[in-house]
């Protein structure tokens, strides 16, 4: 069996988040970045010299995903928006959503009412991990 098949979405570390892409039929991957926004690249690019992942979908999750990459509607990058996440999920379920950025952001939220109540550093670390956390939890379907 392939490491991957046509479809199929593939995720890179970078940085503190992961990068997402989805295989093409010719095994190009349609992905979405700061300065180029969504575009096809190689998987050599998209790999970066890191170690990649692979994420297979349902039969009908990557036809879904096919159809859209084959409509070839290039959006421009927004980290809030429509970042990488965002176009994967897109293509893949019909929603544009990013449960990464969303999980940060409420990490963040928690971490400043915890500091903004103790001023205290350790209960601010713990106010971000538990923010984090409840939001993975709430964002799993």
């Amino acid at each position: 069996m392939a490491r991957y098949l046509p479809g199929d979405i593939v995720s890179r570390r970078k940085g503190f988040v992961m990068h997402k892409g989805i295989v093409l039929r010719d095994g190009r991957i349609l992905h979405n970045s700061p300065f180029r926004g969504e575009h096809i690249c190689s998987e050599a690019e998209f790999r970066d010299g890191k170690t990649l992942y692979a994420t297979r979908l349902e039969r009908h999750q990557r036809a879904r995903a096919l159809r859209e990459a084959d409509r070839n509607i290039s959006r421009g990058y927004n980290l809030f928006t429509n970042n990488c996440e965002h176009t994967v999920n897109r293509a893949t379920t019909g929603v544009a959503e990013s449960p990464q950025l969303q999980s940060w952001i409420a990490g963040v939220g928690v971490a400043a009412l915890t500091f903004a109540v103790t001023r205290h550093p350790g209960a601010t670390i713990a106010g971000y991990a538990l923010g984090r956390g409840l939001a993975n939890r709430l964002l799993r379907r």
